[in-house]
């Protein structure tokens, strides 16, 4: 069995810890600016981190803005995780195929 490069280990373990410092920061906006409870808190940052949308409904403005803020910022952290883990993959195929920079 062929071992995974270490550049894309290192590629996927930084993915992963930014999807870990993305949550976070979701549960610390929900709890202290939704005022939902520790695991609702979780719940819904993961949710809307996934794409699946809230699950708690918010009542005041300032839970409905961080909750719009943190949609958006969820989409950009999505794309920048599968761009950081794909990245090496990608290397490796246009490597593979000798695909070179050629100016026109």
């Amino acid at each position: 069995m062929r071992q995974l490069p270490v550049n894309f280990v290192h590629s996927l373990v930084f993915a992963l810890l930014l999807l870990a410092a993305a949550l976070a920061l979701g549960t610390m906006g929900y709890y202290m600016i939704a005022h939902l409870g520790w695991i609702d808190a979780i719940l819904d940052a993961a949710m809307i981190l996934t794409g699946m949308g809230p699950v708690a409904v918010h009542t005041t403005d300032a839970a409905k803005l961080f909750a719009a803020a943190y949609a958006l910022f969820s989409g950009v952290v999505f794309l920048t995780m599968t761009g950081i883990a794909l990245a090496p993959v990608v290397y490796r195929v246009l490597y593979k195929f000798n695909v070179e920079d050629r100016e026109y």
